[in-house]
């Protein structure tokens, strides 16, 4: 057991740590950094991935105290931009530079992308997540299970510890901080992926993720939609998500709905049958779309939406649809604006 202070202002709490979970770093950044790449290429075993996410949240933990002041985002490249037109445009992460993703959110609020990552690792990847949601069961139910898939991740004291999983698993959704295993695969697409030169470009500085909003989703198409904007419970951040499909969905299984414009403010809440405090309803949102209709794409295996705190977008489930929707919901953050009740951990 370990007491430690919450900062937020609760007074001192005890809570029992998994193992590791109390590990500190007493060299410098750059040692941390290199340790984090060893680790990250290193033949895998249970211990190796939970010391790897810890050692990832302490790089995030640096990250924020050693961070300057305010960046700036990518300077927009509109020149780069297909001509608008009734459809939502098209990219592959081959058409993608900081300046065109900044000009596309701008203009449209969000970016399409096809193929980001491999459809057979998309496949596999959604396997994964089956496994990590089976493994809780079993964790909730005081059954033996495999940690590397499911072992909930503690904060460091030096960080933020109040993490809301009955909401998350409400939502149908796991933390990737709560599955060792599946984070580092995680993390391996990204790589996969290029992302880091494309999101840290993006930000303007390097990319933090966070334990509380990086989600692996299993949504039912019986979980109703709700129009909202993140930025209306995330306040004042430098963001991108990223929102990466892992089965076909928008038809057969719950897709996402979305206004295809770019919104430089939050649009009203609990108006008319919006009843939650974050929830536009939607007259708002047809309202905001304006000339852009609405839009509900058909998302494949390895197809990504990427878009900051601004854009409006709900589930589209409807409990006709045969089969749940698999992806993976990131924000990545820049340092100088990352949110105060979030626990960082570093991607790269």
């Amino acid at each position: 057991m370990r007491r430690f202070w919450r900062r937020d202002g609760g007074g001192t709490a005890t809570v029992e740590l998994p193992p590791d979970a109390a590990i500190e770093w007493e060299g410098t950044t750059a040692e941390l950094e290199a340790e984090i790449r060893r680790l990250a290429t290193a033949d895998r075993d249970a211990e190796t991935e939970r010391r790897l996410l810890r050692l990832r949240h302490l790089a995030g933990i640096r990250a924020l105290e050693e961070s300057r002041g305010a960046a700036e985002f990518a300077a927009p490249d509109a020149a780069a931009l297909p001509a608008l037109g009734s459809d939502l445009p098209e990219y592959t992460r081959a058409d993608l530079s900081p300046g065109l993703l900044r000009a596309a959110i701008l203009r449209d609020g969000c970016v399409l992308v096809r193929g980001l990552i491999d459809r057979e690792a998309a496949l596999g990847f959604a396997d994964r997540i089956d496994r990590a949601f089976a493994e809780r069961e079993r964790h909730d139910a005081d059954e033996p299970h495999d940690a590397r898939f499911y072992e909930e991740f503690v904060p460091s004291h030096r960080s933020h510890g109040v993490v809301e999983r009955q909401w998350i698993k409400a939502g149908g959704g796991v933390l990737a901080a709560d599955s060792p295993l599946v984070a580092a695969e995680m993390l391996e697409l990204f790589r996969a992926a290029e992302l880091a030169p494309l999101v840290d470009g993006y930000l303007g500085e390097p990319a933090l993720i966070s334990v509380h909003k990086t989600t692996l989703r299993k949504a039912a198409p019986s979980v109703p939609g709700a129009w909202h904007q993140d930025g209306a419970f995330m306040g004042p951040v430098r963001s991108l998500n990223l929102w990466l499909s892992l089965s076909r969905c928008g038809d057969v299984a719950p897709g996402l709905d979305l206004v295809p414009r770019r919104l430089d403010h939050l649009v009203a809440t609990q108006t008319d049958e919006a009843v939650l405090d974050m929830q536009v309803s939607q007259s708002k949102a047809e309202a905001a779309a304006g000339d852009r209709p609405i839009v509900r794409p058909i998302f494949e295996p390895g197809d990504a939406l990427l878009f900051d705190e601004l854009f409006l977008h709900q589930t589209a489930s409807d409990p006709s649809m045969p089969n749940p929707r698999y992806a993976i919901e990131n924000w990545f953050f820049g340092a100088s604006s990352f949110p105060a009740d979030y626990a960082p951990v570093a991607p790269w």
